[in-house]
């Protein structure tokens, strides 16, 4: 049982108003469901899941002469007894209960006019395709177009992903889908945990041990060994912003710039002090900053080139988002003094790279988290990698699309604290 889209229209009865205040109070923390067709006896043909906070169902109006196809980006797959269909573009994936409108959605593989698909017996409607529409499953296409239908679907920096790697991206990270997420131990009782340690592989094994306690051991491997994770930061002697400038100059500032003539086309480099695949150096940082002596709380990005911040205007909601989203991630008692939140320009790998420029760009962030870690650890100051970041969160932050910049991971930095007793 539920209430149809239609009797929320804001010139009804106050009563009406106060439900659709309600409603939409609901929608915004994702606690509602769609459904679309079927009769009050009967299950519905179609369910619509949220899977950003502030989803609402919007129909674009479609005309006859309007020519529908599916994203490249969406996908149709098996979810307990159902059909999904989904795409990480999208603001709500869609359930179907009945089989032939699936079916019949799938024909959209291939370019259709709407006055075709009317035509059809299993035709899914035209409030479906509009709702289809709006969250980019599907999209309309010039029929002088049709043949080139990877470029005109968005602009030119969606036309670089590939498919297994936006989906990738939009489902590890948080903000873009409404799974369950984080160290769940979804597997305990079920299946063993693997053993810390592999087991050996049989035959005479070299030891290494005695050759390794004869050599000196140099500062490098002194700071690889004192290296770990801190999630308590002393709020009463916060970080200064001398050793913040001095953290991003070891880790994160351009140390040279050159070209290179790469297939006829001039691409520039410009080299940070950690490897990069390709030397294509795609990350860019932005800081959350919550407490660090000098610097005013606020959101910067760090100019890279100049070695710079530059602040961001942002909500002060927003900032907190941040902050208490890194908290929750590291299980701390308090949000870091610094977030530092490590996004790519996506583009930057993907023109170069097929099939493996979403890999390469996880890559970098890993030996950059580890980098920013050696450097904490030589300045007496405390780190914390956090494999997670809100996409939506960030995007609506910087007012960057997904597809062009965002985040494949972040930093707490601060000053280490006392872990609590008891």
């Amino acid at each position: 049982m539920g209430l149809p889209l239609s009797s929320f229209a804001p010139e009804r009865t106050e009563t009406a108003k106060e439900i659709h205040r309600l409603v939409r109070r609901l929608a915004a923390h994702g606690l509602l469901e769609w459904c679309l067709g079927g009769a009050r006896d009967r299950q519905p043909d179609v369910i619509i899941e949220p899977q950003i906070p502030d989803y609402w169902p919007r129909v674009t109006p479609l005309r006859a002469s309007d020519v529908l196809v599916l994203s490249r980006f969406a996908y149709l797959r098996r979810r307990g007894n159902d059909l999904v269909l989904e795409s990480p573009r999208a603001g709500a994936l869609f359930r179907f209960r009945n089989r032939k409108l699936a079916n019949a959605v799938a024909l959209l593989a291939a370019p259709r006019r709407m006055r075709e698909l009317r035509r059809q017996d299993d035709f899914p409607s035209s409030e479906l395709c509009g709702l289809l529409l709006d969250c980019q499953i599907l999209f309309k296409i010039e029929p002088e177009r049709m043949d080139a239908l990877r470029a005109a679907e968005g602009d030119s920096n969606l036309v670089l992903w590939d498919f297994h790697d936006l989906l990738f991206h939009a489902r590890s990270m948080e903000g873009r889908h409404a799974n369950p997420q984080g160290g769940l131990y979804s597997h305990a009782g079920l299946i063993p945990p693997l053993p810390a340690v592999r087991p050996r592989w049989p035959g005479k094994k070299v030891d290494l041990r005695k050759l390794a306690a004869a050599q000196s051991r140099p500062i490098s491997l002194k700071l690889l060994r004192d290296r770990h994770s801190t999630r308590i930061f002393d709020d009463e002697r916060p970080i200064a912003i001398g050793e913040l400038a001095r953290v991003l100059d070891a880790t994160a500032r351009v140390q040279s710039k050159w070209s290179s003539n790469d297939t006829g086309v001039v691409v520039e480099y410009a080299a940070r002090s950690y490897p990069s695949g390709g030397a294509s150096y795609p990350l860019e940082l932005y800081l959350g900053v919550s407490k660090c002596e000098g610097l005013a709380r606020g959101f910067y990005h760090y100019d890279a080139g100049t070695h710079s911040l530059v602040p961001i205007s942002v909500s002060p909601q927003q900032l907190e988002a941040l902050l208490r989203g890194a908290q929750f991630a590291m299980g701390a008692p308090g949000p870091p003094q610094v977030l530092i939140t490590i996004a790519a320009r996506f583009g930057r790998v993907a023109w170069k790279y097929s099939a493996i420029a979403y890999a390469l760009i996880l890559k970098d962030a890993g030996v950059l988290m580890q980098t920013l870690y050696l450097a904490a650890t030589e300045m007496g100051l405390g780190g914390c990698a956090i494999g997670t970041a809100n996409i939506d969160l960030f995007a609506k932050m910087t007012r960057i699309e997904i597809h062009i910049e965002g985040p494949v991971g972040q930093f707490a930095l601060g000053r280490a604290g006392k872990p609590h007793a008891g």
